[in-house]
């Protein structure tokens, strides 16, 4: 690719700019002034930017390269100007030569003021909105003030430097707003963008208000950490390209950066405080430098969480995510919400190309759009395999140990919210199950009420009209016609007293599942079945699974019989001893058949089994006849 051949050649030009010039500068034998302290900011500038710059460019074209080594060419020409300069003051040196020497006043300004003024408003991957007025207004002051002091041959009153402070502010204060406010893909990074916008600016405030109360190494110290910082903004457009392999490296070069400028600030400043106050010119700095390598440590960390905070968000800190996600848990109006809402934070959090929660009770859900193959990280709670979250990074990008650390944390956060749909979904589903069998117990009741109960009594009404007639004209008559009818009504209240039986007895209520077995299989019990019950003893049994075995042996001795056509039936109900009750209904009669369907009976009778977690089936019976096997857990649900 033609960009990263640039890129090679940009990162030879400025190291070898910022070699030749401390080369030069040696052999010129220099002074320590206030010069000597703006080669090294100028030489830092090359070799930091001109780094950064060709790493960016040899992955992507985009302009923040190119500017970022138009400032690293820049740098490496003041400095080589510089060294230049002291080299050709010497006896024997180099031959003067006046435009090199000016470069060190002049060849810095076009890339440095566009750091401030320019790269803040290109850093985005969002499209220019009213910010175009922002970055025409700086994009003019960068190239009126270079012109103006390639003109002058340095820097001069007449240059507009204040105007030029008051927009690069303007441009920190943007950017700290679209951190803040802006696109939630756009915030990972950009308050460091921010400060090291506002720091690069303020450095120009001690240029433009000398004062003999200053130090003189106060202004390009201040330079120097403002260049220093400012590679963190490098780092956001890194991190927004998605340049995986340099995030780490990046990171700590960022922190080593920072500590170095801090220890160089604080070293020259309390040798600076000191040397007035101690004896000696050893002393000063030999306290110095025992009071910066006590603050080494304490400095490390507290820049170490603060770099990565800026530069990665909250991806760094997977307790925080955890927290984010956490919150889903509790303000999601609905599984669907829930299920994206975490997906949603987990691809933002961590700057995902996609992430989907697979699971098998549940249907997927997905954020964003795999364009290739990615990592699957387990879903478990309590050691269930509950599903599986599936993620991808941004085309050609790896995710690091860092990220996978992070999703396994982050998993358990999903298992939960996978088990509480998938609760839900359960949920849904009995209540449903329950509403049909409500309907079915219903249905039962209007069609025992309207065939049997409804036409008996419309008929004992009819009865007892014609019996009042005959008792006047024929009173035998009347009598015969009353006994019948009181036939009729017993006959009645026994179909009302065996659908109350049916439904609930007395008698599992007051005395358990075996007498109410018991007593079902006596009403069943006559001349053409003959039923026999086998049980062990059950004590202090779940209602819920007394009801629901009652339920299913009531509904099997109606079918058997209604249709089984059978002389014998024996009820079985064990207890199984991996902790269950064991129901079997069994007859001897004429057997489901080759082209027999399940009817209202059995569904009925498989809801109930269902409803308490177990299993029923129903087969053919070795020797001829039907059985019924219901398996269900004697564990309390509640």
């Amino acid at each position: 690719m033609r960009h990263a051949r640039f890129a090679v050649v940009l990162a030879t030009i400025t190291w070898a700019l910022a070699v030749v010039a401390i080369c030069m500068l040696l052999m010129g034998r220099p002074t320590v002034d206030q010069d000597l302290w703006f080669f090294a900011v100028d030489v830092s500038v090359a070799c930091v930017y001109g780094t950064v710059a060709a790493v960016i460019l040899s992955r992507r074209a985009h302009p923040v390269p190119w500017l970022l080594g138009l400032a690293a060419v820049g740098g490496g020409l003041a400095a080589f100007g510089h060294g230049y300069a002291e080299w050709s003051d010497l006896p024997g040196g180099l031959p003067p030569h006046e435009q090199i020497a000016q470069l060190q006043g002049i060849a810095w300004v076009p890339g440095t003021l566009a750091l401030f003024l320019v790269v803040p408003w290109l850093v985005r991957d969002h499209p220019l909105g009213w910010e175009w007025v922002g970055l025409a207004i700086g994009t003019a002051l960068t190239l009126s003030v270079s012109l103006e002091e390639v003109t002058a041959g340095g820097m001069t009153s007449e240059s507009p430097y204040w105007a030029a402070i008051a927009v690069g502010l303007a441009a920190a204060l943007v950017v700290e707003f679209r951190h803040r406010h802006g696109p939630q893909e756009e915030r990972s990074g950009l308050g460091w963008l921010a400060v090291g916008t506002a720091l690069t600016a303020i450095a120009f405030v001690p240029v433009l208000s000398p004062g003999t109360y200053l130090p003189y190494w106060l202004t390009p110290v201040i330079h120097l950490v403002a260049q220093t910082v400012f590679p963190a903004a490098v780092l956001v457009v890194v991190l927004r390209n998605r340049m995986w392999g340099l995030r780490l490296t990046v990171s700590r070069a960022v922190l080593a950066g920072l500590l170095t400028a801090l220890l160089l600030v604080g070293y020259v400043a309390v040798t600076a405080l000191l040397s007035p106050l101690l004896p000696g010119d050893e002393l000063p700095q030999l306290v110095a430098a025992a009071a910066v390598a006590v603050a080494v440590q304490p400095a490390r960390i507290m820049l170490a969480k603060r770099v990565h905070r800026l530069v990665f968000g909250d991806a760094v800190d997977s307790g925080r995510v955890v927290h984010r996600l956490g919150s889903q848990l509790v303000s999601s109006a609905s599984i669907d919400d829930l299920l994206a809402g975490l997906t949603s934070d987990i691809g933002e959090s961590m700057r995902l190309e996609s992430v989907t929660v697979v699971s098998d009770a549940l249907p997927p859900v997905r954020w964003g759009e795999a364009s290739g193959p990615g990592t699957e990280v387990d879903l478990r709670h309590r050691g269930e395999l509950v599903g599986l979250l599936q993620v991808s990074a941004l085309p050609g990008e790896l995710l690091s140990a860092r990220d996978l650390a992070t999703l396994h944390e982050l998993a358990t956060v999903v298992a939960a919210a996978v088990v509480i749909g998938r609760g839900a979904v359960d949920l849904e589903e009995l209540r449903s199950r329950l509403a049909a069998a409500r309907l079915e117990e219903r249905r039962v009741l209007r069609r025992e009420i309207h065939d049997g109960l409804g036409p008996a009594l419309a008929g004992i009404g009819l009865g007892l009209q014609g019996a009042r007639n005959l008792l006047r004209s024929d009173p035998d008559a009347g009598v015969e016609l009353l006994e019948r009818l009181q036939s009729e009504v017993e006959s009645a209240a026994l179909s009302v007293r065996s659908l109350s039986h049916h439904l609930l007895p007395p008698v599992l209520d007051e005395l358990g599942l075996v007498p109410a077995l018991a007593e079902l299989a006596g009403r069943f019990h006559g001349e053409n079945l003959s039923v026999a019950l086998e049980a062990d003893r059950f004590d202090d049994l779940d209602p819920r699974v007394a009801t629901a075995a009652y339920g299913i042996a009531s509904e099997a001795l109606t079918n058997v019989s209604r249709h089984a056509r059978a002389d014998h039936c024996r009820i079985v109900a064990r207890r199984h001893p991996a902790g269950s009750l064991l129901l079997v209904i069994a007859d001897d009669g004429a057997g489901q058949g080759t082209e027999a369907t399940p009817g209202v009976g059995t569904h009925s009778m498989r809801e109930r089994a269902d409803e308490q977690g177990g299993s029923l089936e129903v087969r053919d019976r070795i020797g001829g006849g039907t059985e019924v096997v219901a398996t269900l857990p004697l564990v309390d649900l509640g």
